[in-house]
């Protein structure tokens, strides 16, 4: 740009590419609304004041804000690529997210991660990627990939790479681990993100110590509190099963806000479509009483500051013109939205095609013999422990529970809420395959079965039959991953996901039409109503560092003791 120009547009001197005009600014820097004009030139802020423009938007004193930021979030989940779920989320007020993708990495590594850059290269959301840090996520789990330090080295120099994503072997943290220590300290100039459930006292300064920066899994109010006084930054997250911004906004004061900030980290396309992205998480605060312009701080510049983004966060000089336009301050829907300038979403729509160019290298990734698809469970004792559901949450508890054996086989009985839960290795043909019991679904006469299964995303199945899970795992194979419902042995429903097995190439629309009709579907076989996203709440059964219990390919594992434990109890 031309420098004696680019002053003379912020000094009013000369018209500026677009002037957004009678604006009702919502200034994060000094918690006041401004009543001014805003001058953008080639997608950067210069001025707030009284301006003239060659384009010109009048926009009638409606409420103007920074765009929206998610500060954690995994595009995957959304099982859309990169500028299908752009096109969700943008329309709903979100203009940056800091993506981990370590979802696609668990399966296909590198090739994966180089995939979710290239694939945001080219579309109108600030996509920032943090490079995992624990591929797999333990070492109790098989996995499709192993992410090194090598490997993280390799994508330092990225333009969009921020630093190290969610360090979750919480464990060899604390006990100095060297491989985990190695990767962190690679990263030492770059914001270090956490994951740390449950641990407080000399455990989370032993965490900290280590150079992590964030957490994203506080669900009370004393562990925000206690992270936030250790300098951490604090995510309040509301996802689709993991909902903790009401329980968390108890625990912010006037001294401790500028800590905090949002994120969805899973949220499905239906609820995002529904209720909203982070203009949820927003809207949620200021119903809980957080004074509105605290809220957007928190989504905008709070964001900003903690993954130093000094061009974002806020309408200001020198800003990157990301703004969205709404009429009513205590619930925000966007009517307009503005990327880098440009006028990206209207009137909750998004006002641009996506491009989906997949290379067939990451189409084909389920790989296990029919042969090992045998669900018996053999028990020593009748006492076992089963896996217990938490309603709005991704814990479970570990609940001891008597069942019916035959000649040592578990026996399913249609009048306990106890279903069945396999776990097969899909990454490598090492036809590995954990069973295991859980209890909360109460879903009958049935399966479901997925390749989204957190963290390594193996093959995941629930059943109320053996004949049911079978027909639910042949039927994968044949899509290369997705989803499958089977009922009274016969598939049901599907949604095919031949990206790594967790994404698809088609539309925002499909995946949302097909998810809620499986919803619908998985209701009448008698889904209990406290299991709010079936599909989330089976996906995080296998994440063997969220306590209590999870499964994995290798067994049942107790995340209290950090090992596979047998199943019965003798």
């Amino acid at each position: 740009m031309d420098y004696v120009r680019k002053m003379k547009i912020a000094r009013g001197e000369e018209l500026a590419e677009l002037v957004l005009k009678n604006c009702r600014i919502i200034n994060v820097y000094s918690s006041e609304i401004e009543e001014a004009d805003i001058a953008i030139e080639d997608g950067v802020i210069l001025g707030v004041g009284v301006y003239k423009g060659r384009v010109e938007h009048d926009l009638k004193h409606a409420y103007v804000a920074p765009g929206f930021i998610d500060g954690h979030v995994h595009i995957e989940s959304s099982m859309l690529t990169p500028a299908g779920f752009a096109k969700m989320i943008i329309p709903k007020g979100t203009t940056t997210i800091i993506a981990d993708p370590h979802e696609i990495a668990n399966v296909i590594g590198n090739t994966g991660i180089q995939f979710m850059l290239d694939a945001s290269e080219h579309i109108p959301l600030n996509v920032y990627m943090m490079i995992p840090s624990c591929v797999p996520a333990m070492l109790d789990e098989n996995s499709g990939a192993v992410i090194t330090r090598e490997d993280i080295e390799s994508f330092m120099g990225h333009k969009r790479v921020l630093g190290l994503g969610e360090v979750m072997d919480y464990p060899a943290i604390i006990n100095g681990d060297y491989i985990i220590h190695e990767k962190i300290s690679i990263m030492s100039d770059r914001v270090i993100d956490g994951h740390a459930p449950d641990i407080s006292g000399y455990d989370l300064n032993a965490y900290i110590a280590s150079g992590v920066m964030t957490d994203h899994e506080s669900t009370i109010e004393k562990s925000l509190t206690e992270r936030i006084r250790r300098g951490m930054y604090v995510h309040l997250r509301e996802g689709s099963a993991t909902r903790n911004v009401k329980a968390l906004l108890k625990g912010i004061t006037k001294e401790n806000i500028h800590r905090t900030l949002f994120c969805t980290d899973d949220k499905h396309p239906f609820d995002i479509e529904s209720e909203g992205h982070i203009n949820f998480n927003v809207n949620l605060a200021i119903h809980h009483g957080i004074n509105p312009i605290d809220a957007i701080r928190m989504a905008t510049l709070n964001a900003a500051n903690c993954y130093n983004l000094p061009h974002l966060g806020g309408i200001a000089p020198n800003k990157q013109a990301d703004i969205i336009v709404f009429d009513n301050l205590n619930k925000i829907e966007p009517k307009l939205v503005f990327h880098k300038g440009m006028l990206v979403a209207k009137d909750g729509k998004a006002l641009f095609d996506i491009h989906n160019d997949v290379p067939k290298t990451i189409t084909n990734t389920i790989h296990f013999d029919d042969s090992i698809l045998n669900f018996d469970l053999k028990l020593k004792s009748n006492k076992v422990h089963v896996i217990g559901l938490v309603p709005g949450n991704i814990t479970t508890k570990d609940l001891i529970r008597e069942v019916k054996a035959n000649n040592g086989i578990f026996q399913y009985n249609d009048k306990v809420d106890i279903l069945k839960l396999a776990v097969i290795e899909r990454h490598k043909h090492r036809n590995k395959i954990g069973i295991g019991l859980v209890e909360g679904f109460h879903i009958k006469n049935g399966a479901l079965a997925m390749t989204i299964a957190h963290d390594s995303h193996n093959l995941i199945i629930l059943g109320s039959n053996d004949l049911d899970m079978t027909i639910a795992a042949k039927k994968i194979k044949e899509l290369r991953g997705g989803i499958v419902l089977v009922k009274d042995g016969k598939v049901d429903d599907f949604l095919q996901l031949e990206i790594a097995g967790i994404m698809t190439a088609n539309s925002e629309v499909l995946v949302q039409e097909t998810l809620l009709r499986m919803k619908d579907k998985i209701k009448a076989m008698g889904l209990s109503k406290e299991v709010d996203d079936p599909f989330i709440s089976l996906a995080f059964l296998a994440l063997p560092v969220i306590p209590d219990l999870k499964l994995t390919d290798r067994g049942l594992f107790d995340v209290n003791q950090f090992k596979i434990i047998d199943i019965e109890i003798e």
